[in-house]
């Protein structure tokens, strides 16, 4: 019996998924945890794993669909195994030659369920509706499903053994097939039992009678002015603009500015840079010493509103006693922010294989679901593009984010005397639901302390 291969959900705000390439064609044989296609999910390209040998039969979705999660996208069978695909029609559109055609139009009659496959076709369900049916003793054919193209849950078997009225089964399939609702059936049979003619003559009943409904018009085409473009937002761009704006109209925040005199971090980073890179084979960045720094703060008592987050429509707080940090990483079409699970208990050799790690794999897109959730604090640099301030948005359910802004040469006043100093501008916005501007100013002031002193770092 062929398989059915369905976009994955990967996470509870995911939608759809696009199909960016597949790796296998159909009449290939897969192994089980073969990649066969890559994808975009909510704001990351990955791969999915095929979780079934066999033959693959039948690609539903190619490449450059958009694809809601749940549906099937493709069929894994036995050599030889065919599968056939369900289609609509396409719709077709009466010509009309003057504004007075009319058609008639029949009256409107209860959405009908999703039809179910006649002649012993193979039924969508999943594994945990088959088993309820199995012991509910319910023919699944009978069962409207509430899933992606009428695949049946769990939920849909338990409701409909609760819902159904008594009725003969011949009455119970005709009323799925025909979507009439059973319950709004009057049975004549013994006790009341719904039988084949009660059926019939609920059809009857609703027999359509001629309504005659205008033809509209249809409108051209909009015309493009010369030289604009219409394009299709993608996946992560859909994301990234849900997650903003949300974050955006429900937050309210404010932004402390902070400057850092990176002189004393940027002679320890000379210093740790060859033993680092001896022992991991990788280079510290400032955003590694940054981050860490950011963790050893945030794990102070008096700072644990700074890691926490807002739960149950904002009627309670939730705080951690660890310490998972988001490192935001821009891409050609978008913005990831892989997630350093763990960091407050890595030391800086550590947290610099970690962090390379994820980054890596946000830039190939080979992250994974888990490495993109979990965050509870979060870091976003624009400072290697010059910029000198700006106020990030949180990546919620964080309670704040940090924006690193350039470090640039600046004339201070030290001792009574002016000294040109590497000043670097950190951001902080925080969510004013949780944390006042006074513990944000704390906050700030034990970073900037630990990351003009940085040698507690290495402690």
């Amino acid at each position: 019996m062929a398989i059915e291969i369905i976009m994955p959900k990967l996470g509870v705000d995911m939608q759809e998924g696009e199909i960016i390439e597949w790796k296998k064609q159909e009449g290939d044989v897969i192994n089980e945890g073969d990649v066969i296609l890559e994808m975009m999910s909510d704001k990351t390209s990955m791969e999915l794993e095929a979780e079934e040998s066999g033959v693959l039969l039948k690609i539903v979705h190619g490449n450059g669909a958009v694809v809601p999660v749940t549906e099937v996208i493709a069929y894994i069978g036995a050599e030889g195994e065919t599968v056939e695909v369900g289609s609509a029609p396409a719709p077709t559109t009466p010509v009309v030659e003057k504004e007075t055609v009319q058609v008639v139009a029949p009256v409107e009659t209860p959405a009908a369920a999703p039809a179910k496959p006649q002649g012993g076709g193979k039924v969508r369900a999943t594994p945990a509706a088959r088993k309820s049916a199995r012991d509910l003793g319910i023919d699944l054919g009978l069962v409207p499903g509430t899933g992606a193209n009428g695949r049946v849950h769990k939920e849909d078997v338990e409701n409909f053994k609760g819902a159904q009225p008594k009725a003969t089964p011949l009455a119970a399939k005709m009323a799925v097939d025909k979507g009439i609702d059973l319950t709004t059936v009057v049975g004549t049979g013994a006790r009341g039992k719904i039988t084949k003619e009660d059926v019939l003559a609920v059809l009857a009943a609703q027999a359509p009678a001629a309504q005659v409904a205008p033809v509209k018009e249809e409108k051209p085409a909009k015309e493009l002015p010369e030289g604009v473009e219409i394009i299709k937002m993608s996946a992560m761009r859909k994301a990234i603009s849900k997650g903003m704006t949300h974050s955006y109209l429900t937050a309210p925040t404010f932004t402390l500015n902070y400057d850092i005199d990176m002189t004393n971090l940027m002679a320890l980073r000379k210093q740790v840079l060859e033993p680092i890179m001896n022992k991991t084979g990788l280079k510290v960045t400032f955003t590694d010493l940054i981050g860490l720094a950011v963790t050893r703060t945030l794990m102070k008592e008096e700072h644990r509103y700074m890691n926490a987050s807002l739960i149950n429509d904002a009627q309670e707080i939730e705080l951690h006693k660890f310490v998972n940090i988001g490192i935001a990483v821009g891409l050609d079409d978008g913005l990831v922010v892989p997630v350093v699970h763990g960091a407050d208990k890595m030391s800086l050799s550590e947290f610099v294989v970690a962090s390379k790690d994820v980054i890596k794999k946000a830039q190939t897109g080979k992250l994974k679901s888990a490495e993109m959730s979990g965050s509870t604090f979060s870091i976003t640099n624009l400072g290697m593009f010059g910029t000198k301030s700006f106020n990030p948005i949180i990546n919620q359910p964080n309670s704040a984010i940090l924006g690193v802004s350039a470090t640039v040469q600046t004339p201070v006043v030290i001792d009574g005397e002016i000294k040109i100093r590497p000043i670097m501008g950190l951001n902080l916005t925080i969510d004013h639901r949780i944390i006042d501007g006074m513990n944000g100013a704390k906050f700030m002031v034990d970073l900037k302390n630990l990351l003009e002193n940085p040698l507690e770092l290495l402690i």
